[in-house]
């Protein structure tokens, strides 16, 4: 038995489409997908009928991402606070208005960790952070990550966000990093990352896998849907990322965040002006797209 594992599509459709190809071309017709569905790219409604394609047609067991839990979240409050034509919230703006009720509901009924077991082979915890919280990274540089492992009633627990793929082994335990489908960190550009377990006995063994797809192709779509005047300088980072693999819409934040606070004496996400993206990425990248 083998069984595919998504994560961090982030709504980019090419690199999903391109991961799925490649796990059905194998004959696999079983799907685990570790959350954040949707983020910065172009027509969201395409990447969530096509989810909802693979749901009908294969078996698939979802769960929420910290995403979901921003479009949930936001929705409950009032949906206040997020501005179209601005590098902070302009995709999340975006993204939350393309959502549908049906979309909202599909949300709403995922579970943030579950365990799951195929047949008689081992059990697996999956989550998108950690079995903790939607949004705790699982890095071996912290302690936690092995406080989390020696509470796991399973031997793997199955996790993304960090879009980076990896694999930590703790006293006969181990993490599995899928990495992302849709913003691949550490890729060397032009990959959709993603991972496939293959029955070991009663175990499972995991592969890491590197798919290419046509980047430019859906770098055009974020021109296409306006995201480039949406969300100005997230858009430039995405562009970048897509490009080269590197974490760039973090390391910007921080340095948009940090003149802001210089400036301003306080900065609080998301209040920070659009000046301050523009002379962040002037620092950092100059002319460079």
């Amino acid at each position: 038995m083998e069984i595919a594992v998504l994560s961090d599509i982030h709504g980019n459709f090419e690199a999903f489409q391109a991961c799925m190809d490649y796990a059905l071309a194998r004959n696999i017709h079983t799907f685990l997908f570790l959350g954040d569905y949707l983020g910065e790219f172009a027509y969201p409604q395409r990447t969530m009928e096509y989810i909802y394609h693979i749901r009908d047609h294969y078996q698939c067991i979802f769960v929420r991402g910290n995403k979901e839990d921003y479009w949930l979240n936001y929705r409950r409050c009032g949906a206040q606070g997020w501005k179209q034509y601005d590098s902070t919230t302009g995709s999340l703006y975006y993204s939350y208005h393309s959502l549908t009720e049906k979309d909202f509901l599909f949300f709403e009924q995922m579970k943030a960790v579950e365990t799951v077991q195929f047949g008689d082979i081992e059990p697996i915890t999956i989550c998108h952070g950690s079995p903790r919280r939607v949004n705790e990274k699982l890095l071996p540089e912290m302690e936690t990550t092995y406080e989390i492992m020696e509470q796991s009633s399973t031997r793997l627990i199955l996790c993304g966000h960090t879009h980076i793929q990896n694999k930590i082994e703790y006293r006969e335990k181990a993490i599995l990093n899928a990495g992302s489908v849709g913003l691949a960190f550490h890729s060397k550009g032009a990959g959709a990352q993603f991972m496939i377990l293959s029955q070991d006995g009663s175990l499972w063994k995991e592969e890491f896998l590197t798919v290419h797809y046509d980047v430019e192709k859906e770098i055009a779509r974020l021109h296409e849907a306006g995201l480039d005047k949406m969300a100005p300088y997230w858009c430039k980072m995405t562009k970048i990322a897509l490009r080269t693999g590197e974490d760039s819409h973090s390391f910007l934040l921080d340095k948009a965040m940090e003149r802001c606070k210089q400036k301003q004496g306080k900065c609080v996400w998301p209040n920070i002006p659009e000046c301050y993206w523009e002379e962040a990425y002037q620092e950092l990248y100059g002319a460079i797209e």
